[in-house]
C-alpha cells in the first residue's frame, strides 16, 4: 500500500516546502496509487451513465416502488429529528432475554 510522502515536522521547514511548491521551485511528490489512468477514466464513464441506464431499464412499477421506499425512509428519519424528547414506547424495541434451562 503506497504511503503519503513525508513532510518535515519542523514548522519553518514545512513553510519553506509549501512556499517552494507554490512558487514552482520544488515539485510536489505525487502519490502513485497504482491505478492505470486509462482504466480510471473508463470506469468514470461507466459511473456517469449508471443511474440513467438503471432508470431506463426499470418498469414504471419498479421505479414507483423504489421512490415510495425512499420517501418512507426520509420521513422516518425526519420524524426522529422532530421529537427531541426521545423515542416513544412504541418506537423502542423490546427484547426478551432468555435464560438457559436448568440454571
Amino acid at each position: 500500500m503506497p504511503t503519503k510522502p513525508k513532510r518535515p515536522r519542523d514548522s519553518n521547514q514545512l513553510a519553506k516546502l509549501i512556499a517552494g511548491i507554490a512558487t514552482g521551485e520544488v515539485e510536489d511528490a505525487k502519490n502513485n496509487d497504482g491505478k492505470d489512468p486509462a482504466a480510471v477514466a473508463l470506469g468514470r464513464k461507466g459511473g456517469l451513465k449508471g443511474g440513467k441506464a438503471r432508470a431506463e431499464s426499470l418498469t414504471a412499477k419498479e421505479r414507483s416502488a423504489i421512490a415510495k421506499k425512499a420517501a418512507k425512509t426520509r420521513w422516518r428519519s425526519e420524524e426522529g429529528r422532530r421529537e427531541s424528547s426521545g423515542p416513544s414506547e412504541q418506537e423502542t424495541p423490546r427484547r426478551v432475554l432468555k435464560t438457559p434451562r436448568g440454571t
